[in-house]
C-alpha cells in the first residue's frame, strides 16, 4: 500500500465541494420547474425567460448548465421517465398475480401520479407535450412515443399472461384491451387536466377496473 502522503486527494476544497452542490442544485431546479412550466403550457409556449424565472436564476446560470432549450427538453424528459417509473411501477415487483398487477398499475397512475398537482399542475407531461409536438418536431415526438409503446407492451404482456395462466378467459382480445385500457389512461390525463376533479377521476378509474376484473374466468362463472 502506498503511503498516504502519495496516495491521490481524498477530495476538493470545502469551497469548491459548495460550490459544485450548488451548481448541481441550480441544475436541478431548472429541470423541475422546467417540467412544470411544459405540464402546464407545453414546451413551445414555454420561454427561456419563463424557465429562468422559475428557477430563480440568470441566463448565464442556465445557459451554464443547458446549451439550448432542446437541451432542457431532453433533461425534462429523463426526469419525467423517472419520476414515471416511481410512482406507477411501486409496489408492481410484490404481485404475483398479472391482472392484480395491472390493477396496481392503474391504481398508480390515478393516485400517485395524477393526483399530483404539485409536480405536474397541467396533468400528465407525456400527453401534454405530444400532443403538441406531434406535428411539430418530429425527433421529440418519436422519443415521447417510445414512452407510450413501452407501456402498451408491458400491459399487454401481462394481459397475455393472464390468460395463459387461465385467469383471463380465453376468449379476450388481449391486443384490444390494451388499446382500451391505454386510451383511457391517456383520457383520464387529459380529463383530470382540464376539469382538475378528483372525484371525476376516480369514477373513471372505477369503471376501467371494474371492467378488468370483469375479464376473469371467476367473474364469468359469477354470472352463470
Amino acid at each position: 500500500m502506498l503511503p498516504i502522503s502519495q496516495n491521490r486527494p481524498t477530495g476538493l476544497p470545502y469551497s469548491e465541494r459548495i460550490a459544485m452542490k450548488d451548481s448541481a442544485t441550480l441544475k436541478e431546479r431548472i429541470v423541475l420547474e422546467s417540467l412544470k412550466l411544459f405540464s402546464m403550457k407545453g414546451f413551445l409556449s414555454t420561454s427561456t425567460q419563463d424557465i429562468i424565472k422559475k428557477a430563480k436564476t440568470s441566463k448565464g446560470g442556465l445557459y451554464n448548465h443547458f446549451k439550448s432549450k432542446d437541451d432542457i427538453f431532453y433533461a425534462v424528459l429523463d426526469k419525467a421517465r423517472k419520476i414515471w417509473r416511481e410512482r406507477n411501477l411501486s409496489g408492481l415487483d410484490q404481485i404475483s398475480d398479472p391482472v392484480a398487477r395491472v390493477k396496481k398499475l392503474l391504481e398508480n397512475y390515478r393516485d400517485k401520479y395524477l393526483k399530483d398537482r404539485e409536480t405536474f399542475p397541467g396533468g400528465c407531461i407525456f400527453v401534454t407535450l405530444s400532443v403538441e409536438l406531434d406535428d411539430q418536431n418530429a425527433a421529440f415526438a418519436k422519443a415521447l412515443n417510445e414512452g407510450f409503446v413501452n407501456l402498451k407492451a408491458m400491459i399487454k404482456r401481462l394481459l397475455d399472461q393472464g390468460k395463459e395462466s387461465g385467469e383471463i378467459r380465453p376468449d379476450v382480445d388481449t391486443e384490444f384491451v390494451t388499446e382500451m385500457i391505454f386510451s383511457a389512461m391517456l383520457g383520464a390525463s387529459v380529463v383530470h387536466g382540464t376539469e382538475k376533479s378528483e372525484e371525476t377521476l376516480n369514477r373513471c378509474f372505477k369503471a376501467l377496473i371494474s371492467y378488468l376484473e370483469s375479464l376473469s374466468i371467476w367473474a364469468a362463472m359469477q354470472k352463470q
